[in-house]
């Protein structure tokens, strides 16, 4: 009987709840959300086949005619719970009723009232005076009445909504109450009359009519607002649409408007099918004020699997000029935002094989006080370094293999044919263009045990080019062949140890590359795509002092190094690493990045360090040595202190001996208030306990530069958690050029349980500070129920 109530009341309670999954809809775009339960509970018709059990101090009834519990009644049905003082069921009627305490839980959440009435087989009823609480919001209400005109249909009077206790004048901080709330099952659409939410007392925003769904499914209309500050274009505010096309497609239509640049939309459009997916997005401002220009945006990405197990990617990023990173760099979703790379691409298996076709092209953006050179030079000094240029291909066609062999052997084969242009915005008219067919060959025999490895490896490098502007030389046709043999060798040895009165594993693992490259004149060949990798602890362990085709260095030498880390015996986290490698030259290295000879016998000493021990703590470090100059030429060490949730400080020092000098502070602290170190789910619970006493939160990150005695790029605010509700303010600068920056000021009202109003810095946060945790969880389950307790 009582447990087909549950379905609308259930639903006329959670017509505020709708709000939330409708501001999940606007932050984090609609998406399914897996079940954290191993078996839902049964609903429906599954649920009417479960037992009913009735308990109270007094049964008595009347066979076909009435049946009466009275006393600390109980009624229970799968995961349905009813309880009240006096519980009645008149059988020819087919009418229920529940008087004194009534009280319905179910799935967590709880309902209570003094009265309910129901025609039980017509669902025609209803609840004077519920009260409703939603553990998974955390938040709850009350309406004057809710009347069931079906199973499908019911109306709530009066009805609100929040997280927070009523404080001594009887109002909660925050409160979203309506006229009326109609709700339809079926439709999986709630309306809500004469809809108003107040903060401390003074509402912020209201409706006369608001439609939300009843459920997570999607449901077109309306988003909460979104107000941003900077000082580019002042203030901003916009109101997105959410536009449920189908069940495969939607859209969010953002218009919005500028004080000092005007009106503009923001678009984002997405479609699911079994064989191809995509989302594009696309920003468009008609008339910008301050430029007296059309601005746009473009962002498109699309993947598809084609017939024969061919897969196709596209992407493509463009903008309308070369000063849009600069205005709207949100905007532009990417990690270089003055270089747009749009890219086709296709793959396909052929057994053992695959074949791959690309197009690329990139779209510079020029700024006049920090243009982007027409050669990204890696190096300053003189003679004339190695020079890496920027270019398009059209097209990159290729296909590569990996396969064993008899005896153990390995066989790996790379071909390539590319075609590289100049991009479009960089003027040189030096630049050398054409194609080039490329193979990459290896011949490997590896032997690997659990203690040790050997790995023998003979390579090819050979390229073949056909340009469009003569070399030096006068050719216009060029080709070499470069071999390169190598042997990489490492063991891991383990002991049992004990340090500071613990028991850990402690491993040693010494690892030695030979590597021999005959020197091959390469200085009158093009460079496509060559670029000195970073000296670090991993590429000092490769054949090859260049990433890409067109820069083989020639190397005689032999890298020796040793890594040692402390293992906690039982679950092999690792408290401490230690290591130290070194280069020893056997003969001097002729190409190299700087265009010099590298004489040397010893290469710089790389040394790295890591430290979990304390678990509060966390230490990291990375050291170059050079031993000619006596001096560190690179470093980074960086600290984190992290004693418990929301209480995290790091700070990073970074150097690259006359380039760069920074350090970098970042935090997230209490500064006052109540600071519990309970996890955000026991926080939730205090709320719902009343709890709720306000704390306030630093939160920040600046990077200051030594060199230039400034800061570069900072992030710094406040957070208040009021316990139901959570206020932000952060301001970020960001650096767009040598005197240029950008400030944003980002203001966030976070109601817990229903929604987040304003900007959102919760992105700005996690991105810029290592450690950092949301106040609250972005999405919490009610715990897994059982038919019976």
């Amino acid at each position: 009987m009582p447990s087909a109530l549950l379905a609308p009341v259930t639903a006329a309670c959670a017509v505020f709840a709708g709000s939330a999954a409708a501001q999940g809809i606007a932050e984090t775009g609609v998406r399914l959300q897996p079940s954290t339960t191993l078996a839902p509970p049964p609903r429906g018709d599954a649920a009417k086949q479960l037992p009913i059990i009735v308990q109270a101090r007094e049964l008595r009834g009347r066979p076909d005619l009435e049946t009466v519990a009275e006393g600390d009644a109980e009624f229970r049905r799968g995961d349905t719970v009813l309880r009240a003082d006096r519980l009645s069921y008149d059988h020819p009627k087919d009418l229920a009723i529940a008087r004194g305490n009534v009280q319905i839980t179910r799935d967590g959440n709880r309902y209570s009232g003094p009265e309910l009435q129901l025609y039980v087989q017509r669902f025609e009823g209803f609840f004077v005076e519920p009260t409703y609480f939603f553990s998974r919001t955390g938040a709850g209400g009350s309406a004057d009445r809710i009347d069931f005109i079906d199973d499908q249909r019911a109306v709530a009077h009066r009805a609100t909504y929040t997280s927070c206790p009523a404080d001594g004048s009887g109002d909660p901080d925050w409160l979203l109450s309506a006229r009326r709330v109609k709700m339809d099952l079926e439709a999986n659409e709630g309306i809500a009359e004469g809809a108003v939410l107040r903060f401390m007392g003074v509402p912020i925003l209201g409706a006369p009519v608001l439609s939300f769904p009843l459920t997570d499914a999607r449901k077109s209309g309306w988003l909460p607002p979104s107000i941003n500050l900077d000082s580019r274009s002042g203030l901003q505010v916009s109101v997105p649409y959410y536009w449920n096309i189908a069940p495969d497609r939607d859209a969010t239509l953002t218009p919005g408007i500028s004080a000092k640049r005007g009106l503009s939309l923001g678009t984002e459009f997405r479609y699911l099918e079994p064989r191809y997916a995509g989302v594009a997005n696309l920003d468009l401002m008609p008339d910008d004020r301050l430029v007296g220009d059309t601005r746009h945006a473009l962002h498109w990405t699309h993947n598809a699997q084609l017939v024969g197990d061919t897969v196709l990617g596209l992407r493509v990023m463009r903008v309308s000029d070369d000063d849009y990173w600069k205005d709207f760099p949100g905007n532009v979703p990417s990690l270089t935002p003055r270089l747009l790379l749009s890219d086709l691409q296709a793959s396909r298996p052929l057994g053992d094989w695959t074949t791959y076709a690309r197009a690329m092209r990139w779209q510079v953006l020029q700024a006049a006080d920090s243009p982007i050179d027409p050669a990204l030079v890696t190096t300053t000094t003189h003679p004339p370094p190695l020079v890496t240029h920027l270019y398009e291909r059209l097209p990159q066609l290729g296909a590569r293999t990996h396969r064993q062999l008899a005896g153990g052997f390995e066989l790996g084969f790379e071909g390539e044919f590319n075609r590289f242009t100049k991009p479009e915005g960089i003027i040189d008219p030096d630049r050398q263009t054409g194609t080039r067919l490329h193979a990459l060959a290896s011949v490997a025999r590896p032997w690997v045990t659990p203690g040790w490895s050997l790995v023998p490896r003979l390579t090819l490098n050979a390229a073949s080019y056909a340009l469009d502007r003569p070399l030096n030389d006068g050719r216009r046709h060029a080709s070499r062949v470069i071999p390169t043999f190598s042997v990489d060798s490492g063991w891991v040895l383990e002991r049992d140890t004990t340090w500071f009165g613990r028991r850990l594993r402690q491993t040693l693992e010494p690892r030695l590359l030979y590597v021999n490259t005959p020197y091959r004149d390469q200085a009158v060949l093009p460079n496509f795509d060559a670029a000195p990798k970073d000296f670090n602890f991993e590429s000092v362990y490769t054949d090859n002092a260049f990433s890409g085709i067109d820069r083989v260095s020639d190397a005689h030498q032999l890298t020796a190094g040793v890594t040692t880390r402390l293992l906690h015996p039982s679950t092999g986290a690792e408290a401490v690493r230690l290591g130290i490698v070194q280069r020893y030259l056997f003969r001097e290295q002729r190409i190299t990045a700087e265009g010099v000879p590298f004489t040397r016998r010893f290469s710089d000493v790389l040394l790295l360090g890591s430290s979990t021990l304390y678990p509060r703590w966390t230490l990291d470090a990375a050291l170059q040595y050079s031993p000619d100059i006596d001096r560190t030429t690179r470093s980074i060490v960086g600290l984190r202190y992290s004693p418990g949730p929301f209480r995290t400080v790091n700070a990073t020092y970074r150097l690259a001996r006359g380039l760069s000098e920074q350090v970098e502070l970042g935090w997230q602290w209490p500064i006052h208030g109540p600071t519990p170190l309970d996890e955000p789910r026991d926080r939730a619970l205090r709320v719902d306990g009343r709890q709720c006493n306000g704390t306030w939160y630093g939160v920040g990150r600046i990077n200051y530069s030594t060199r230039d005695s400034r800061i570069t790029d900072s992030v710094v605010g406040l957070e208040y958690d009021a316990g139901c509700w959570i206020a932000r303010a952060v301001a970020e600068r960001l650096s767009t050029g040598r005197s240029e920056a950008t400030t944003r000021l980002l203001l966030q009202l976070e109601l817990v349980g229903l929604s987040r109003l304003g900007s959102n810095p919760l992105q700005v946060l996690k991105d810029n500070i290592p450690g950092y945790r949301l106040l609250r969880d972005e999405s919490s389950t009610a715990p897994a129920t059982r038919p019976y307790d």
